[in-house]
C-alpha cells in the first residue's frame, strides 16, 4: 500500500484505491472491484457517485467510511487514515432506514447521540427540537410501521446528522422509495443539506437525482471501477424546486454528458 495521504478540514480523498474480493469456486479468480481510482471531495461540497451495476459504488462508500481498507492506494477523511478513524470521522447511511421497530421516531433519531455515550432521556431532549425542521412534528412517538417511507427516510437522516460527523455517505439513500416520494426527498434533502452543510459523498444509480443532489458528480466505468469523468453542477442551494431543474436545457445538457459518459 501506498504512504497514507490526509486531506485539510473535513474534506474525503481517496488516492490510488483498489480493492479486490476473492473469487468464488475452486481455481476462480479475485474480482477486482475499484482500481486506481482518485476522488476527492472538498469540505462541505456534495458529490454524487453514479456508476453501472457492480462497478463498486458501495464498496467505495465502506473504504470511506473505514468498513474496509484498500488493497493498493490510500483513504483519508481529514487528517484520519486508519479504517477505526475514518469511522469515527463519518457517518453512514445505508440504503435502508434500518430503523428499530421497538422505537418511536424520536427514540430511533436519538439512537446517535445515545451511542456517543448521552443518557436516553437527554439524547431525545436534544433530538425533538428538530423534528418540526424535519417536517416530522407530531410523529415523534410513532413507531416505524405507522410513518410512510418518506418519513421514515427523515427519520434515519437525522439520526445520522445527530451523530455529529462533518463527513456523510448516503448509499442509494431513497433507492427503497416510489417515484412521487423520491422527488419530493430530493427536494427536502437539498433544502436540509443548505441549513445543516456537510461533507457529503452519496451513491446513487439515478442520473437525474445526482445531478439535482450534488455540486459534482462523479461517473465510474464497469468493473473494476474508476473515475472517467467528473461533472460540475452549477445550481444554487437551495435549489429551485425539482420540475424546474430537470426540465432547463442546461440540465439536460449535464444530465446527456453523464449518459454518455456511462455509455448509455
Amino acid at each position: 500500500m501506498t504512504e497514507p495521504l490526509s486531506i485539510e478540514g473535513t474534506g474525503l480523498a481517496l488516492a490510488g484505491v483498489e480493492r479486490r474480493f476473492a473469487g468464488s469456486g475452486r481455481g476462480r479468480q479475485p474480482v477486482v472491484a475499484l482500481r486506481d481510482l482518485d476522488l476527492v471531495v472538498a469540505g462541505a461540497e456534495v458529490v454524487a457517485v453514479v456508476g453501472p451495476s457492480g462497478c463498486g459504488k458501495s464498496t467505495l462508500l465502506e473504504l470511506a467510511a473505514g468498513l474496509q481498507e484498500p488493497d493498493a492506494g490510500a483513504v483519508a477523511v481529514g487528517a484520519a487514515v486508519a479504517g477505526p478513524e475514518r469511522l469515527a470521522a463519518c457517518a453512514y447511511m445505508p440504503q435502508r432506514d434500518v430503523l428499530l421497530p421497538w422505537r418511536d421516531a424520536l427514540g430511533n433519531a436519538a439512537l446517535a447521540l445515545e451511542c456517543a455515550g448521552v443518557r436516553a432521556g437527554e439524547a431525545r431532549r436534544r433530538a425533538e427540537p428538530l423534528f418540526e425542521r424535519f417536517g416530522l412534528a407530531d410523529f415523534e412517538r410513532s413507531r416505524p410501521h405507522e410513518l410512510s417511507g418518506g418519513m421514515r427516510q427523515r427519520v434515519a437522516f437525522l439520526r445520522t446528522l445527530l451523530a455529529g460527523r462533518a463527513v456523510l455517505l448516503l448509499d442509494e439513500p431513497f433507492g427503497a422509495l416510489d417515484s412521487i416520494t423520491r422527488a419530493s426527498m430530493q427536494e427536502w434533502l437539498t433544502g436540509a443539506l443548505a441549513v445543516e452543510p456537510r461533507t457529503v459523498l452519496a451513491v446513487t444509480h439515478d442520473v437525474e437525482e445526482a445531478l439535482f443532489l450534488a455540486d459534482r458528480v462523479a461517473v465510474l466505468s464497469p468493473r473494476p471501477g474508476r473515475v472517467v469523468a467528473e461533472i460540475d453542477v452549477d445550481l444554487p442551494r437551495p435549489r429551485p424546486p425539482r420540475r424546474e431543474v430537470v426540465t432547463d436545457p442546461a440540465f439536460t445538457e449535464l444530465k446527456e454528458r453523464a449518459l454518455e459518459a456511462l455509455g448509455c
